[in-house]
């Protein structure tokens, strides 16, 4: 099954490991599902990972997103202009979701239209995980 990762849940999982945003990205590593991105979300992952709030150290950064550059599925998202989305800086998860036929997991469903393909951390950790 193709995932689709909102940077919030790549952040939760590092500050909080043991928690089900981690698990969710052990998974990914697992190849239990598999990380579907395009290049703005891996500019996206890359730039906010290193701010300075976080406090993540380059290793660690790169122990996450070197096994999603090279197990993950980087993908060309066609644009879709016809949702409408209250953080445009969101979309870009959608389009890459709607285009891999992947499931979009966020922390802040309130970003993104009301579509199926969109589920919560814990959602989708309840139903695929248990």
């Amino acid at each position: 099954m193709n995932i689709v990762l909102d940077t919030n849940v790549l952040v939760s999982a590092m500050l909080s490991p043991g928690r089900k945003a981690y698990s969710i990205l052990q998974s990914v590593f697992f190849d239990v599902f598999q990380l579907v991105y395009d290049s703005r979300i891996m500019d996206e992952y890359e730039r906010v990972l290193h701010y300075a709030k976080f406090g993540f150290d380059d290793g660690d950064i790169e122990a996450i997103l070197s096994p999603i550059k090279e197990s993950g599925l980087h993908i060309v998202a066609h644009p879709i202009k016809d949702v409408p989305f209250t953080d445009e800086s969101d979309r870009k998860f959608f389009e890459v979701a709607k285009m891999a036929g992947a499931v979009l997991v966020t922390g802040n469903l309130k970003h993104f239209p009301d579509d199926p393909i969109i589920m919560s951390v814990s959602d989708f950790h309840l139903k695929f995980l248990g």
